[in-house]
């Protein structure tokens, strides 16, 4: 994470020139530091504390004042449980980097609050160059991540393993503050976003990220030796592609989970088409019969359940299938044809089934 003390010890000096209640979070709105308690607090500071984040109610509610754009503080009126408070963004070279909030009893003058523009100064600079390193140390995971061999030789994160990629799918209606993540974990932006992370923090990162986005991320299996990474990429934009395609795996995938699927990820379009090509006779209806019954190892009861079909229906639909493609799903080379062709259908389609 950020230098916690430095900005600890920056609110702490906030709270105790303006006599007011402060925290610093990121333009994420992730906690990064708050000082001791002046007065009472309200329900929403208090959460965000014990939280370590603002809800995303509460995030929106803020940002309906402009307070992303604003090149001063903001002062937010009281609102039902809701106490008075300002916002002040964390601003360096034009860019917001985070939010400085004070709860407001009506002392907070604008004379007052300019007692403490120069710490708002330091606060918003240490966060600029938080971001900055971020950057730096992502031009250097690209070259790790390569497959290129000799690229790879050129990079050195000084990250002790084991270690895990990340690929996260990014969208055009959120972004991330990538510097906000854990130090120690390095992001480059891209499509997929990548990742490196220290192995145990891999699972939180993805899922973080992932709810941000509001899409899907893969994580590959963890590499004791740094220089090793490529692999575990390579194995977490494969998982990726799992999960947007398959439900079941769905929203962030593990290499380590996806058995059989591992296979699928590797091959490409033209041999996932030739699989596919298998299962073309069915139409969309008899397809997901088909699947729901394999994937329930022909277990004609839960599949009925499942599909929310008297079992009669599911008897007459698995045998209308078997006449389209010429096979019997009672043979097992043939089911395996077939449940493997189903499988590969959905990974030969661009666009994930959700």
């Amino acid at each position: 994470m950020h230098n916690t003390a430095d900005l600890q010890e920056t609110v702490d000096e906030i709270a105790r020139v303006l006599g007011a209640s402060a925290t610093l979070e990121d333009r994420s709105f992730r906690l990064l530091a708050y000082n001791a308690q002046h007065g009472e607090i309200d329900a929403v500071r208090q959460e965000s504390i014990l939280r370590r984040r603002a809800t995303g109610e509460v995030r929106d509610y803020f940002e309906r004042f402009g307070i992303a754009k604003a090149h001063g503080p903001v002062r937010i009126p009281a609102d039902h449980d809701l106490k008075a408070r300002i916002c002040w963004p964390l601003r360096h070279r034009e860019v917001t980097y985070g939010y400085l909030w004070l709860l407001d009893s009506g002392a907070l003058s604008d004379e007052v609050l300019a007692r403490a523009g120069g710490l708002v100064a330091r606060a918003a600079s240490a966060l600029a160059h938080e971001a900055r390193s971020r950057q730096d140390a992502g031009r250097g995971l690209r070259a790790l991540l390569s497959a290129d061999p000799e690229e790879r030789a050129t990079a050195s994160t000084g990250m002790p393993g084991p270690v895990a990629a990340l690929a996260v799918r990014e969208s055009p209606d959120r972004v991330a503050a990538l510097w906000t993540l854990p130090r120690g974990v390095l992001a480059l932006a891209g499509s997929p976003v990548a990742l490196l992370s220290p192995a145990h923090l891999a699972a939180e990162v993805a899922h973080t990220l992932q709810s941000v986005y509001g899409t899907a991320a893969g994580i590959g299996a963890p590499r004791q030796d740094p220089a090793d990474a490529w692999q575990s990429w390579r194995e977490a934009q494969q998982a990726l592609r799992i999960a947007e395609h398959f439900t079941r795996f769905a929203p962030v995938a593990r290499w380590e989970d996806l058995g059989v699927h591992r296979l699928l990820a590797r091959l490409g379009r033209a041999d996932l088409r030739e699989l596919a090509a298998e299962v073309a006779g069915l139409d969309g209806e008899l397809a997901r019969t088909v699947e729901t019954y394999l994937d329930l190892g022909g277990h004609a009861q839960k599949a009925a359940a499942e599909l929310g079909v008297h079992r009669q229906t599911l008897y007459y639909r698995l045998g209308k299938a078997e006449r389209a493609l010429n096979r019997d799903l009672d043979d097992g080379d043939d089911r395996l044809v077939v449940h493997l062709g189903l499988k590969a259908a959905h990974l030969s389609d661009p666009s994930p089934s959700g």
